[in-house]
């Protein structure tokens, strides 16, 4: 994790071959009002207690229940990072231990949370760290992700000295796909070097990882940013300034692709005051060796991506077009990202968990879908406060993912639920929150008990088709395929067990989870 307040976090040089600190895993406009629920007794299950002084809201899980920890991949400021196996598939990933020691204060607690949920956000990128889930104990907090075996970018930098330009532009590829996908979904990470970079195995191909959202904030319109944050020599000069936006990834990629190309940073000195001086001053130097043998081309990208004016500084989507970088694209295979899959996925709902979902979009307060708020924004390209079917197919090419208009219309269908042939913000919401959600059994409950309004402990048929009819999707086939679904029991209503049951029901599957 980063360090988070007003600090720099400087870069220390690093002799070839040292060991990577975490080899493996990290160095790591107002909704509409739900109905409001009737309060009832105990449910079936009833969820049990959360511990006041827990950091993540929810009851306590012991990590060890779900994986298996093995041998120590690497320790950081913040925790310790174990290979783990998971006891059901044997798959082996990395738990990253932080001790709840290390979070003092209430913004180390908030930081830890909003690291989570960034992290439960970007999961399903294909350039990004996959996340599997958060446990809490009485002494640690335990995040358990996808096991990259390659080490740090950082590293492979160190032992090659520099980068063909055709290895370069691969990586740099993937690095700026990451900018892009985290301003497309609302996110700023303000903390890219090659060190938060992790490769997927050993191999010379190996797919680049981003890791450590730990100094990663949700994107909020019209905000300007002023805590300092970062690394030193990847320091955007309008953070030194404390007055700053997303453009500081783009920088930051800018220094790193500098780097792959020379070996050598483009700001640099004896002190930390030193490399800020050099960074606030601009001059990029392109005379020195290799630098004469470098093309026009790339000399240009870095040129664009260091630009000291962050509003005349190149965009992600405009770098991904930039010709040096585009000339010998391995691949037009089309990428099937995390908002892609979670749309998918409402496409198979039936009709009550759909409905089930838009209560639950609606409860959600703004802090914890201010990504998907940014997303929106980003689709609604007219500002009408709705996604148009065009919208929608232009916003997923821009997230990468290419998609037939047979596709994207059966989409729009599946979140379009009040048929109106657009997709409002809840709605939009509703198909694109992660599942994690349904995790939740304080979140499943209430949203049970908005359906049971006469707190008899089952949802009738009769509750079933009021609230349907509220959101104008009641019919009476439509009801008894949602019964002969859910109902596991035959006794004409749902409890709560099969309620948690088929809300979770594709869920649990790890190829599908995307928590």
């Amino acid at each position: 994790m980063g360090t988070r307040s007003s600090k720099h976090r400087a870069v220390e040089p690093r002799e070839n071959g040292h060991k990577p600190e975490n080899e493996g895993s990290d160095p790591y406009q107002s909704k509409p009002k739900p109905k409001t629920p009737v309060r009832v007794q105990t449910p079936t299950k009833p969820a049990r207690k959360t511990d006041q002084n827990t950091i993540l809201g929810k009851p306590f899980d012991d990590v060890k229940m779900h994986y298996t920890l093995g041998k120590e991949l690497g320790r950081g400021q913040f925790g310790v990072t174990y290979l783990c196996t998971d006891k059901n598939t044997g798959q082996q990933l990395a738990c990253k231990s932080i001790s709840k020691k290390k979070l003092v204060t209430k913004a180390d607690k908030e930081d830890m949370r909003r690291e989570i949920q960034i992290m439960q956000h970007l999961s399903g990128q294909p350039n990004i760290v996959e996340f599997k889930g958060a446990y809490e104990d009485k002494t640690s907090v335990n995040l358990v992700m996808e096991l990259c075996a390659g080490g740090e970018l950082f590293d492979r930098i160190i032992a090659k000295g520099h980068y063909s330009e055709k290895a370069a532009a691969t990586i740099l590829r993937q690095i700026v796909n990451v900018v892009h996908v985290c301003h497309f979904m609302g996110v700023m990470h303000r903390d890219l070097k090659p060190e938060n970079f992790l490769l997927s195995t050993k191999d010379e191909n190996a797919t680049l990882k981003a890791t450590d959202f730990g100094l990663s904030v949700f994107i909020e319109g019209g905000k300007v940013y002023g805590d300092i944050v970062g690394s030193a020599y990847y320091v955007a000069p309008e953070v030194l300034r404390r007055r700053y936006g997303k453009e500081i990834d783009i920088w930051s990629a800018g220094v790193m692709l500098y780097i792959l190309l020379s070996g050598v940073p483009p700001f640099w000195a004896d002190s930390e005051k030193g490399i800020f001086d050099a960074i606030l001053q601009g001059h990029v130097d392109f005379e020195s060796k290799p630098w004469q043998s470098i093309s026009n081309g790339a000399k240009d990208l870095v040129r664009k991506m260091l630009t000291a004016d962050p509003n005349k500084r190149i965009t992600a989507a405009q770098v991904l077009e930039h010709p040096w970088l585009r000339e010998g694209e391995a691949s037009d295979k089309p990428i099937d990202g995390a908002v892609l899959t979670r749309m998918k996925q409402l496409r198979v709902m039936n009709k009550l968990k759909k409905l089930a979902l838009k209560v639950i979009a609606e409860s959600l307060p703004d802090d914890e879908i201010q990504g998907l708020k940014q997303m929106f924004a980003n689709m609604d390209t007219d500002g009408s406060g709705t996604i148009t079917y065009e919208e929608l197919k232009e916003g997923l090419s821009r997230l990468g993912s290419k998609v037939p208009e047979s596709e994207v219309k059966a989409l729009m269908e599946a979140a379009d639920q009040d048929g109106s042939g657009e997709i409002d913000y809840i709605e939009f919401v509703t198909a694109t929150m992660h599942r994690y959600r349904l995790e939740r059994d304080d979140q499943l409950y209430k949203t049970f008990q908005y359906f049971d309004q006469d707190n008899s402990g089952f949802i009738t048929t009769d509750e079933l088709e009021t609230a349907m009819r509220e959101y104008g999707i009641a019919d009476e086939n439509c009801i008894k395929e949602i019964l002969a679904e859910v109902d596991t029991d035959n006794d004409g209503r749902i409890n709560f067990d099969e309620f948690v049951a088929m809300m979770r029901n594709g869920t649990q599957n790890p190829a599908a989870k995307l928590f």
